[in-house]
């Protein structure tokens, strides 16, 4: 198995990257549209635990829209093969001391490639 294919890290990172800028505007359809539309995609937030396409996608929906900008710190994108990858990052906002983390898993499919899993918590700096 090849870790990191040059070509895939860059699919990977340029979609991280595009899903990054979505959720600091708000574009909700977007963010919709990153993540797998299945009942076993699943998506751990700060403070909500998301089951299924329609769950993830009816929060993004009710989130408020402002406060969104952040800073991202130490991110990592490994790929495994051309078609899993994992996106992990760790992230400041200024409006708290606290420090965020993310994570994610992605997986090519024939419609391209989606969120399968997330997580975000917050943690004391």
């Amino acid at each position: 198995m090849t870790i990191n294919d040059p070509e895939t890290l860059a699919e990977v990172t340029a979609l991280f990257e595009a899903y990054e800028q979505a959720l600091v505007t708000n574009d909700v359809p977007a963010l919709d549209g990153f993540f797998r539309e299945a009942a076993q995609t699943i998506r751990y937030g700060a403070r909500e635990n998301l089951y299924g396409y329609d769950e993830i996608r009816a929060f993004r929906a009710a989130r408020p829209g402002q406060g969104l900008e952040r800073t991202l710190e130490r991110t990592s994108i490994t790929t495994y093969g051309c078609d899993l990858a994992t996106c992990s990052t760790m992230f400041r906002r200024d409006n708290t001391p606290r420090i965020g983390r993310q994570m994610q898993t992605w997986v090519r499919f024939p419609e391209g490639w989606r969120i399968v899993a997330a997580h975000v918590s917050l943690m004391e700096a």
